[in-house]
């Protein structure tokens, strides 16, 4: 469990260096050039990776495949609505209350088996 944790913890810092390397451009920078939007992206995104493949490979070595993209789309999620609601201003649209439930029922599917024991 502790490694599902850390796995959690580091996905969710990763994913929030994620969100804003893919998207905070279009706020910060639209009056850039793309080329400069994408080059300060890339930048972020390095410390993406910095953290995501490390917390990919302590995770699956508590978690198998599916769980681990599963856990992953859940915090992408989860850090995505408060970015676009919070940060972009974009409010809260009711396509994310739906794909938070399915997200939800995917959890439920795939972590079943560490659910019921």
């Amino acid at each position: 469990m502790k490694k599902i944790l850390i796995t959690a913890g580091m996905l969710v810092l990763s994913n929030i260096f994620m969100t804003f390397a893919w998207y905070g451009h279009l706020k910060n920078l639209k009056s850039k050039p793309w080329i400069i939007a994408a080059l300060i992206s890339w930048a972020i995104a390095l410390f993406e990776y910095l953290i995501q493949v490390p917390a990919n490979r302590i995770g699956y070595q508590a978690l198998n495949l599916g769980q681990l993209k599963i856990l992953q789309e859940v915090i992408t999620l989860s850090v995505f609505i408060p970015f676009s609601v919070f940060y972009m201003k974009e409010g809260l649209k009711q396509e994310y209350i739906w794909a938070s439930f399915f997200i939800l029922l995917a959890v439920l599917c795939i972590f079943k088996s560490l659910l019921v024991k």
